[in-house]
């Protein structure tokens, strides 16, 4: 035999052993592959030579895989692109080449190639592969529920899969960021890896939390800051923020990113300054103590610049006098280049983007350049494109899986062909998260809807991105009203079809789609008091104009049968009957609601000896009601911004300018002179909502009331007054009084009695509250709030005087669940006398509606 000196390896193969024999090309593989795929050697006892440093070229007889059990075999022999008859040099960069691209695929932990047996020129190649560890169960540890169902929401691992370093090493990196942005920056993971007994090749792999102490931020020091105080730059900041007592509310965990983006904030104050120079020459973070961290900032703020001249260029649709008159920037301001964008760019009423594409100018764009700094003054250029007009081309509504589209579209504002307008793109999101059939939070958000313009085509495509929610609502309660207790069952369908009710296929469980309201609501305490009330409504009565129709009937009985095995020969009956048009005007603008209703009511009493003027007789109230209201909130559930007024009044014909001037009213029955009631209501309700911080909002209300008369001798009415205290949710009332909610007093505690009998004929009331909300989602609706309230009630609109009120204060939450509509509880304290009592003191109200 002979061998060649200048081999660095020999292999022999024995004939009669081939097939159980291979040859691991180990100089080649190990120096293209990373360190992982292994190698073993088989020296057979015979002559047959395989000479390293001599590549020969062999014809593939076939290729086996071995050794996996999740990854076919084809799929394998597919990678390699190796196929029976094609020609393979051994050794040589193919062999390196194959299994390097098997190891790219990460599936492996072990690669290897061998050579089973070689006859003549024909080689038989075997794969061997060891496949990665699966994971049976991924796990954590030191983390709460909450915590691991986002960090698998984050994370997506998935039992089964193939268990590498790459996976171990971006989870730890997921996680321990997850933790550090909520403010655990020593946070630690680790991993455990454990092999699994009953399944082969599989591990179970727990991710090991240590978050340690939450960092907070102890104090941030500025330096170099000699024209804007330190409290000023802190409060810039909005997500930063120190322990100082400013910030009491306002969290103080640390996050890098927010960081970068206050210090831009920061600089931002400067810019209002005119300290255009501003910078930030270093900034260090350190540990204080063990969880708290301090910040230093150094600034170097230059000098302080001024506007001098402002020049407009290419502008021909409006002057530059009314351009500058928009911009709001005189010669000598100081150069506060943060407002001047906002006069420029914003989208609010009185900058110059809202006035040009209020005009149809989509395409409008105006650039501020600095066209001269002369000391300490600045010149600036406003460059302006003004392009063409857009029309409206295509109305794209996405999501309405329950609302009929025509529905969704007469609401609409922004019509095909009509030009383009951002007040009236506006104002239609206002009107979808108004309608009450879609998600508000949403619509109102970025991805609520989508501005498609082309502007080669003058044109611009609107898509509204809606989310329907349920609201429908299904009332069940119960309440204590005329020393009883009075359950409730109700339901109403807010987007019902009347159309549809034929379509039995519509029927699921009811038919909707057209935004009708039709509600039924039933009340009662067994055989003493039982009420009924039916009511239904359709927004646009005449399909192309926003004329609403309403129509609803209600029949109430009261008997003296406290027990069920007590007579009812004493009862008083009430039968009610409305019909309503509200229509939309166009003046002063089309926000304001005139809205016109007729009702009858009758009252039918048979030896009725309980809370009534009267026990035997009929007594009839027909009534005109007529509501001016003009709402321009943003939203109905949780508004931030906008007004709802409103001014009401409600009256009955004079029947007592018909009879004879010598009437003598003291000595008339009851029945004979309350069988017409007469009356005029008048009533004025006011509430606005103003955003303060982020979605802290102040709501404010006012509200006023007074029944009035047509003849002194007459009086009052006994019938319409208003009742005012506690939480606007008595049950019931005899007389059809309005029940008005003030927190912090009894039920009905603030309303005067003449004659055993409530005689509210004036109210005020005035109302502060301040709004956050903790939960806004399409599910439900969770806001908390603190109020101050206050106001009274009188007999005689000549004992009227609006500072006699009856104050309060406390806090509540509010929980708006589809199905059931608002729930909430208050506690308030009442601080002056009522009833006998020194003070109104502490009072807990639960709440069903909007009452407050």
């Amino acid at each position: 035999m002979k061998t060649n000196k200048n081999l660095s390896l020999q292999l022999y193969i024995s004939k009669a052993q081939m097939k159980s024999l291979a040859v691991l090309f180990l100089a080649i593989v190990f120096s293209t592959v990373s360190s992982g795929a292994t190698v073993r050697d088989t020296i057979p006892n015979n002559n047959i030579l395989i000479d390293y440093s001599n590549p020969k070229e062999y014809v593939i007889g076939g290729v086996n895989v071995s050794g996996i059990k999740y990854i076919s075999p084809e799929q394998i022999v597919s990678i390699t692109g190796l196929s029976v008859g094609e020609k393979i040099t051994i050794p040589g960069d193919d062999v390196s080449s194959i299994i390097k691209r098997i190891w790219m695929q990460r599936f492996f932990s072990d690669v290897g190639m061998y050579v089973d047996s070689i006859k003549r020129d024909t080689v038989y190649l075997n794969i061997f592969l060891q496949e990665r560890p699966r994971v049976v169960r991924w796990d954590f540890e030191g983390v709460r529920s909450g915590e691991r169902k986002d960090l698998e929401e984050k994370l997506k691992l998935r039992r089964g899969s193939e268990l590498s370093d790459y996976i171990i090493s971006s989870s730890k990196d997921v996680i321990r960021r997850h933790f550090v942005e909520k403010g655990f920056l020593q946070a630690e993971v680790s991993v455990r890896q454990e092999v699994d007994s009953l399944i082969s090749n599989g591990v179970r792999v727990t991710f090991v939390v240590n978050k340690n102490s939450r960092v907070k931020i102890q104090r941030i020091n500025f330096s170099g800051n000699e024209n804007i105080r330190s409290r000023k730059l802190s409060s810039a900041m909005k997500k930063t923020n120190d322990r100082r007592i400013l910030n009491l509310l306002k969290t103080k965990k640390f996050n890098e990113k927010e960081f970068e983006n206050d210090k831009r904030l920061m600089l931002q104050k400067y810019s209002e300054r005119g300290f255009r120079d501003a910078r930030i020459v270093r900034d260090s973070i350190y540990y204080m103590r063990d969880g708290r961290l301090g910040i230093d900032i150094e600034v170097e703020e230059g000098k302080q610049y001024f506007f001098r001249n402002i020049t407009w260029t290419g502008n021909s649709i409006y002057s530059a006098d009314m351009l500058n008159a928009i911009l709001r920037i005189e010669k000598g301001d100081i150069y506060d280049v943060v407002s001047m964008e906002k006069r420029l760019f914003d989208a609010e009423d009185g900058n110059v983007s809202k006035m040009y594409r209020d005009q149809g100018y989509l395409f409008f764009r105006v650039m501020p350049v600095e066209k001269a700094i002369v000391g300490d003054s600045v010149d600036v250029e406003m460059r302006m494109f003004e392009g063409k007009p857009a029309i409206f081309n295509r109305i794209i509504i996405n999501g309405n899986n329950v609302t009929n589209e025509r529905v969704i579209r007469r609401e609409l504002y922004t019509r095909p062909g009509y030009l383009f307008s951002q007040t009236h793109l506006e104002r239609s999101l206002r009107e979808l998260a108004t309608v009450g059939h879609f998600d508000p939070e949403k619509l109102m958000s970025p991805s609520g809807y989508s501005v498609i313009p082309n502007e080669s085509a003058s044109t611009v495509d609107i898509s509204y991105n809606l989310e329907e929610k349920s609201n429908s609502q299904f009332e069940i309660a119960g309440g204590w009203g005329g020393n009883t207790f009075v359950g409730t069952l109700g339901i109403s369908f807010n987007n019902f079809s009347l159309k549809k009710v034929p379509n039995k296929k519509a029927w699921r469980p009811v038919p909707l789609g057209d935004g009708q309201q039709l509600a039924i609501r039933f009340q009662t305490n067994g055989t003493y008091y039982t009420a009924l009330s039916l009511s239904f409504m359709e927004p646009w009565l005449f399909g192309n104009k926003p004329t609403s129709f309403s129509l609803s009937t209600y029949y109430t009985r009261q008997t003296n049968s406290y027990y069920f095995y007590q007579n009812t020969d004493q009862s008083m009956e009430v039968y009610g009957f409305a019909l309503g048009l509200g229509t939309r005007l166009k003046w002063p603008d089309n926000l304001f609601v005139l809205y016109n209703e007729l009702s009858v009511q009758s009252y039918k009493l048979k030896d009725w000896q309980y809370y009534f003027i009267f026990k035997d007789g009929i007594s009839n109230n027909l009534s005109w009601k007529i509501r001016l209201q003009r709402n321009s909130t943003d939203q109905p559930i949780y508004p931030r911004s906008g007004s709802d007024f409103s001014l009401g009044l409600q009256f009955t014909p004079p029947y007592s300018w018909f009879r004879s001037s010598n009437t003598d009213y003291a000595n008339m029955p009851d029945n004979e002179k309350y069988k017409w009631i007469e009356y005029h209501k008048w009533t004025f309700k006011a509430n606005t909502f103003n955003k303060l911080i982020g979605d802290l909002v102040l709501m404010t209300r006012a509200q006023f009331g007074y029944l009035g008369y047509y003849t002194r001798a007459l009086g009052y009415s006994p019938f319409e007054g208003f009742i005012l205290g506690g939480d606007g949710m008595s049950g019931y009332n005899t007389y059809g009084s309005e029940t008005i909610g003030l927190r912090g007093y009894p039920n009905n505690s603030l309303t005067p009695r003449l004659n055993n009998s409530y005689a509210g004929n004036v109210y005020d009331k005035f109302t502060l509250e301040v709004r956050y909300p903790l939960v806004l989602q399409p599910q439900s609706t969770i806001y908390a709030l603190l109020f101050l309230e206050g106001g009274n009630s009188w007999s005689d609109i000549r004992d009227f005087n609006p500072f006699q009120i009856k104050r309060s204060a406390g806090f509540g939450v509010r929980v708006l669940l589809p199905i059931v509509g608002m729930l909430g509880i208050d506690w308030g304290y009442g601080f002056d006398p009522v009833e006998n009592k020194s003070k109104g003191g502490s009072n807990f109200h639960f709440v069903i509606g909007q009452q407050f």
